[in-house]
């Protein structure tokens, strides 16, 4: 199973947005390709999440995520913002976002999908050949490669 598809790839979101309207551009990504159900239900949950704990990395990442019944298949919407979006990490605003969507009782999924970005964000090939991607079909082999479940 791949984790993520050109179709959840968005290269360009819009300057000056926050992080909920970055996450809700790529939500509706995953709801558009059915691999989310309810966009609104699984928003309620990556917004529950982001109230827990800040979803930002150093060096210009976000990581918003959630488990949820709203989830049909483990997936990874990506965005990429030459503006940076704000998710609260101590260094600025994230560059790279990736929106992790994972079905509820599925936390080893989820976590093998964190554990894999985690390991492949402290490589800068990884995050060049994102942030150089020419388009969407490229984002998303870079990913697929790093992640799989």
């Amino acid at each position: 199973m791949t984790i993520t598809t050109a179709d959840l790839v968005e290269l360009e979101l819009p300057a000056g947005i926050d992080s909920t309207q970055a996450t809700t551009i790529l939500a509706e990504r995953l709801a558009t390709s059915g691999r989310v159900t309810d966009k609104d239900g699984f928003l309620a949950d990556v917004r529950a999440r982001e109230e827990q704990m800040a979803t930002g990395l150093e060096g210009g990442i976000g990581i918003p995520h959630a488990r949820s019944a709203h989830v049909a298949q483990a997936s990874v919407a990506f965005g990429r913002s030459a503006a940076g979006v704000d998710f609260g990490a101590d260094d600025g605003p994230a560059t790279l976002i990736f929106l992790i969507a994972a079905p509820d009782g599925a936390g080893a999924d989820h976590m093998k999908i964190l554990g894999a970005l985690a390991r492949k964000l402290i490589h800068a090939e990884f995050k060049d050949g994102l942030r150089q991607a020419p388009d969407a079909a490229s984002a998303a082999a870079v990913i697929n490669d790093a992640v799989s479940v």
